[in-house]
């Protein structure tokens, strides 16, 4: 019989990290947020508050659950500590297979048996990673996205996920208010990434080779698809750092030449500290992004 998911410690407290772990407090679950570098930590402290807020103010979760939520959460450097009880894990680190493999090796040796472990890679996939963690029949991959936008969560198991597990991912997913899209099988990029990776890829190699100006690319997406938001406003909202990282691995594994001028596109901006959003300047500036000007698209119908 499974344990009852009380526990869950998010392991990375960067922007999703916060996101997701936030959100399960919301919905009643104690959370720990766990990274090994404690200026992250210090960082996460400082910005849980406003996003607890933005997630209430986004109607994600009410105003009360957003309270209760600050008071579901501690921060911790100390693995032994953030391990030694969790249910469930989820991990938010770099989006390097080696970083995670080695990540749930060591909570591995930390954490009861009946821990779950899960994944929030955005492009690879479980079972490059299964083998590390000790435990690839209660591994699977559990993504969320932008969950200041959707309650949209996919699940990904790989050939040694138990049935028991995914049955426990789902009714864990149904409980933090979340809509689980559960994959047959295994996908680089999962179901939405497959299609937004195409998209800014595309978007990059055109921008990348001098072909149109960023404003241009994101007015054509834009104007014809009537969106809110281009392919480099959504870039900026991700992270240039994430879409780098992501870029600049697959570029090296695929050696594909465009794919690595489109890397090192983005990491010209990353280099400067330009990250999109959450530094107030990326491919826009902002709170105040010219894209969300009715003037970007004038005369466009």
């Amino acid at each position: 019989m499974e344990k009852k998911i009380e526990k869950v410690l998010i392991l990375g407290a960067g922007t999703m990290g916060l996101q997701i772990g936030l959100q399960c407090a919301a919905w009643g679950f104690e959370v720990t947020f766990y990274d090994a570098f404690e200026k992250a930590l210090e960082q996460a402290k400082k910005r849980v508050n406003k996003l607890a807020d933005s997630l209430a103010g986004h109607r994600r979760v009410s105003p009360e659950q957003a309270a209760a939520a600050k008071g579901r959460i501690r921060f911790s450097s100390d693995p032994e500590s953030a391990g030694k009880d969790a249910d469930l894990i989820n991990e938010s680190v770099p989006e390097d297979p080696k970083i995670k493999q080695a990540v749930f090796a060591q909570f591995n040796e930390i954490c009861p048996d009946y821990t779950i472990f899960t994944t929030n890679s955005s492009t690879l996939v479980p079972s490059m990673i299964a083998g590390a963690t000790g435990r690839p029949d209660r591994f699977a991959a559990l993504h969320f996205h932008d969950l200041l936008l959707t309650n949209v969560v996919d699940i990904m198991p790989h050939p040694g996920t138990s049935q028991q597990t995914l049955a426990a991912i789902r009714e864990f997913c149904k409980a933090i208010d979340q809509f689980p899209i559960e994959l047959k099988k295994e996908q680089h990029g999962y179901v939405f990434n497959t299609m937004l990776s195409e998209l800014m890829g595309s978007a990059l190699t055109l921008a990348a080779k001098e072909v149109a100006s960023v404003e241009d690319i994101d007015r054509a997406w834009m104007g014809i698809m009537k969106t809110a938001v281009g392919p480099f406003g959504i870039m900026d909202s991700v992270g240039l750092e994430t879409v780098y990282k992501i870029s600049d691995y697959w570029a090296g594994v695929k050696n594909d030449p465009q794919a690595k001028a489109n890397a090192a596109f983005l990491k010209e901006r990353v280099d400067k500290g330009n990250l999109g959003v959450k530094t107030g300047k990326g491919f826009y500036r902002y709170p105040e992004a010219s894209f969300l000007s009715p003037d970007f698209l004038k005369g466009i119908r």
